[in-house]
């Protein structure tokens, strides 16, 4: 009798090894097949840098009597203020 309930015992047991020894090989090769798409992704993908404005001190700017003077600190931006390239701002209203 108990030989009876060890041969299905045995090909079930063969079955569930078989079935879990296929299903990892399955996902190793699922695994390797996304990691080489994500790299030929990054390959072929372009990554751009966010630009992010800065204020950068550049100048002064002084009035006397009823002329104003600039001093420039960087010599880059003298061909912005002849073209008039600038913004005004108020920081403090009186």
């Amino acid at each position: 009798m108990g030989l009876d309930l060890l041969i299905p015992f045995g090909i079930l047991l063969i079955m569930v090894i078989y079935l879990i020894y296929s299903r990892n090989n399955f996902e190793k090769d699922i695994t390797k097949l996304y990691e080489e798409k994500f790299d030929e992704w990054k390959k072929h993908s372009t990554i751009e840098k966010e630009k992010t404005s800065h204020k950068e001190l550049v100048g002064l700017v002084y009035k006397t009597d009823y002329k104003i003077n600039i001093e420039l600190l960087d010599a880059t931006v003298e061909s912005a203020l002849k073209r008039g390239k600038f913004e005004v701002s108020n920081i403090k209203d009186n």
